[in-house]
């Protein structure tokens, strides 16, 4: 597989505790996919394997064709949002966002135009001296997307990240994902538990059971009423909570 984001789990072992998790998976540079599954069956756990966060005990770790396994994080071409935005109270959004190109906020021009343009592309143009708390959820997490792109990665990593908002933001935030997707062919591994944001992202959807992936295929297979067994006893236990 080629591509500066693409992404390979060759192999992949890793153990929680008790928990034994195996992971195969193989995603295309500038691909979307969504990663579903019950809490606790490995979901975080597989994009903290490609981030970096954890180390398998066996196997390799593959992105843009290069073995990042023994890789810190910072070595590793890969951005990720989380559900919790991690921006800082008391920094303004350019600031927050400014992080993304230098930890120390000592940006140059080019940085600053950097800056400026991710807010112009995320909709956060004339907020860039908000602070966070006079942001609403969508807009704590287009400055979280900023920052992302900022950094010029080719691999974004999003873990639950339209958990908190609301219906109609939810939609919003999916649509300005998959815009940007289009734009810069970043590739784009989303955690999720909602089946309808998976049908807004992702093309394509892995289903994770018991730390390990059960169902890879198209999203509307998948979540369709003839889809796995597995992914069909999850979405009726969702419908039922």
């Amino acid at each position: 597989m080629s591509g500066a984001g693409s992404i390979e789990l060759d192999r992949v072992r890793f153990a929680y505790g008790e928990t034994k998790m195996a992971f195969d998976l193989a995603v295309a540079s500038g691909e979307i996919i969504a990663i579903m599954g019950p809490s606790g069956s490995g979901k975080s756990t597989l994009l903290n394997l490609v981030a970096g966060f954890e180390t398998p005990a066996e196997g390799r770790v593959v992105i843009g064709g290069r073995d990042v396994t023994a890789d810190p994080p910072a070595d590793r071409p890969v951005s990720m949002i989380f559900q919790e935005n991690n921006l800082f109270s008391h920094l303004d959004v350019a600031a927050n966002v400014g992080l993304g190109r230098n930890p120390s906020l000592k940006l140059t021009p080019d940085d600053r135009a950097a800056v400026a343009e991710a807010l112009e592309r995320t909709g956060l143009a004339g907020k860039d001296r908000r602070l966070p708390r006079e942001l609403s959820g969508g807009e704590r997490q287009r400055t979280a997307l900023a920052r992302a792109l900022v950094r010029r990665r080719p691999v974004l990593l999003m873990d639950e990240p339209f958990a908190a908002l609301g219906p109609a933001l939810r939609a919003d935030m999916a649509g300005l994902v998959q815009a940007l997707n289009a734009e810069t062919g970043m590739t784009m591994v989303v955690v999720t538990h909602s089946p309808e944001d998976a049908q807004r992202l992702a093309p394509r959807t892995a289903f994770i059971e018991n730390g390990t992936i059960v169902a890879d295929g198209s999203t509307i297979d998948l979540l369709g009423p003839e889809g796995p067994e597995p992914v069909r006893r999850y979405i009726g236990d969702m419908a039922r909570r």
